[in-house]
């Protein structure tokens, strides 16, 4: 059986602050629900100055504030530059209009053949498994995605499901988001029974965050139906930093590979959270330690509200190419930008 962590959590607040310690909940859905969604109480957890607290609450009123204990404590006390902190403190600067933004950046809008379905790419189709996400990335290219339209009851999906059943050229399944790991087990377990069931699917790919920001979730319940299926399993983990990666990370990967997955990261190239060689590097070191391979580093989509972290190819490039002088080769992230109508992503 798996025990889950009561152990304290790194503190947040300063050495003899007059508070309780941290400890997290033995539940995942009870963390979930506890997550900081309050910019001024984000602000004073972490000890920020007042002047940054109206930004927070300009971005909060247009992206919500949502962070786990999990994640909070493991950004550095009164430091506003914090890689894990910029991730996810709201700014101003996120209600500037900037050419070149747009609420869609990835013009999915037009490869939805159902509610919670999207097929852009040959062999694959994307599924929305849940709308709701457990902590909310400043830079998500879906922050205006209508989730409410792409939320279907179980009689809906049936009938989306059935795309998938009348094309025999489909071999993967993608569970995405919001996160659909933040969808209880017995969702998650009916919806992957309905897709075993379809015999061209091969294989299983989720898309999450949460195994991150709240290790816990990779519990005894989730593993129980990921484990039985007999699709092919793949968890693509989407980590930035090095820093997010502690032993909770690595503990919860393990019993992912355990389970069968193939464990992949993909981050974004964010400014001020990645966007040195060094950064880069550290994180695929930590990233293998943990037994997760490097698969993509996105260029960030232009989506509206997060331009301020926008990196310019040709510095990517050059970062990516300082990473080849200090990396195996399997270690290092394919540098790609994701182009409405392409076929793939596109590797730069």
């Amino acid at each position: 059986m798996i025990t889950r962590s009561s152990a304290l959590l790194q503190r947040t607040d300063p050495p003899g602050a007059d508070v309780a310690p941290l400890t997290l909940e033995s539940s995942w859905q009870t963390q979930l629900s506890r997550a900081v969604r309050d910019p001024r109480e984000l602000c004073r957890r972490l000890g920020l100055d007042e002047a940054w607290l109206l930004g927070a609450e300009r971005g909060h009123a247009l992206f919500e504030v949502r962070v786990p204990e999990a994640f909070l404590a493991r950004m550095r006390y009164a430091d506003p530059q914090d890689p894990l902190l910029r991730q996810v403190l709201p700014l101003a600067a996120e209600g500037e209009s900037v050419p070149g933004y747009v609420a869609d950046p990835l013009a999915e809008a037009e490869h939805t053949p159902g509610p919670g379905l999207i097929h852009k790419y040959a062999g694959r189709v994307l599924l929305i498994a849940s709308p709701a996400c457990a902590v909310n990335c400043r830079y998500c290219f879906r922050r205006h995605f209508p989730y409410d339209d792409n939320s279907p009851s179980r009689a809906q999906w049936e009938r989306s499901l059935d795309t998938l059943r009348e094309d025999p050229s489909l071999h993967e399944a993608i569970l995405s988001g919001g996160d659909p790991l933040a969808a209880s087990d017995r969702q998650l377990a009916w919806l992957t029974e309905r897709l075993e069931a379809i015999p061209h699917l091969k294989r299983l790919r989720i898309h999450t965050r949460l195994p991150v920001v709240i290790p816990d979730r990779v519990d005894d319940a989730l593993l129980g139906w990921f484990a039985a299926t007999r699709l092919q399993k793949v968890v693509v983990l989407h980590i930035n930093h090095a820093r997010e990666i502690d032993q909770s990370v690595v503990d919860a990967c393990a019993r992912l590979k355990a389970a069968g997955a193939t464990l992949l990261n993909q981050s974004v190239l964010l400014r001020g959270v990645n966007d040195s060689v060094e950064a880069l590097a550290e994180l695929s070191e930590r990233l293998f330690e943990a037994d997760v391979l490097p698969y993509y580093l996105h260029v960030l989509d232009p989506v509206t509200g997060a331009a301020h972290f926008d990196v310019a190819d040709e510095e990517a490039r050059e970062l990516v190419a300082g990473l080849r002088e200090v990396l195996p080769g399997f270690l290092l992230p394919r540098l790609v930008r994701e182009i409405p109508g392409e076929a793939s992503k596109t590797p730069l």
